[in-house]
């Protein structure tokens, strides 16, 4: 595979799940979207000296999302110094962060609707009735539709529909 496939499929795969696992480091979706494509930026410029691409890429996300940190003075600074980041809690941020972009993939895959009352529900933790009321439909609509969409879920993968509700 060339260079340029190479590239091309790491971002097609891990684009999402880098972002998300800078976003839980970072706490910024901006600054985690900026690290990583700095990140690639720098593996496209080091391709031909770089044995494995793919851990390359999660170990300079993982340096340069620490590295904004030391620079941007903050509470989350405080709380990644005290609790040291191990490589057994990395891996579990890693498989995390694979985790939710698959599940922000089956949620993107979603009818409009579903997708909206999905959200409503387990990301703004509205209530039946909030979300009938914003939305101009009865309850049982909504439960009907939040059903369907955790039955989507559950269809998509078990592990995805076992995150959101561990997570959310």
């Amino acid at each position: 595979m060339d260079l340029q496939k190479t590239i091309e499929e790491l971002f097609r795969t891990d684009y999402r799940p880098l972002c998300l696992y800078s976003l839980h480091l970072v706490r910024s979706a901006e600054a985690a979207e900026d690290i990583v494509t700095g990140c690639f930026q720098a593996l496209w410029e080091r391709m031909w000296s770089v044995s494995s691409p793919r851990s390359y890429l999660w170990t300079s996300v993982r340096n340069a999302s620490l590295a904004y940190l030391k620079h941007v003075p903050t509470e989350l600074e405080e709380d990644l110094s005290s609790e040291q980041i191990d490589d057994d809690s990395q891996e579990g941020l890693r498989e995390r962060s694979y985790l939710e972009a698959r599940l922000w993939d089956a949620i993107e895959r979603m009818p409009e609707r579903r997708r909206q009352v999905l959200l409503m529900a387990k990301r703004d933790g509205m209530s039946y009735l909030e979300i009938a009321e914003e939305l101009g439909v009865s309850e049982n609509t909504v439960r009907n539709t939040l059903a369907k969409a955790m039955e989507s879920l559950r269809s998509s993968r078990k592990d995805i529909l076992d995150f959101v509700i561990f997570f959310y």
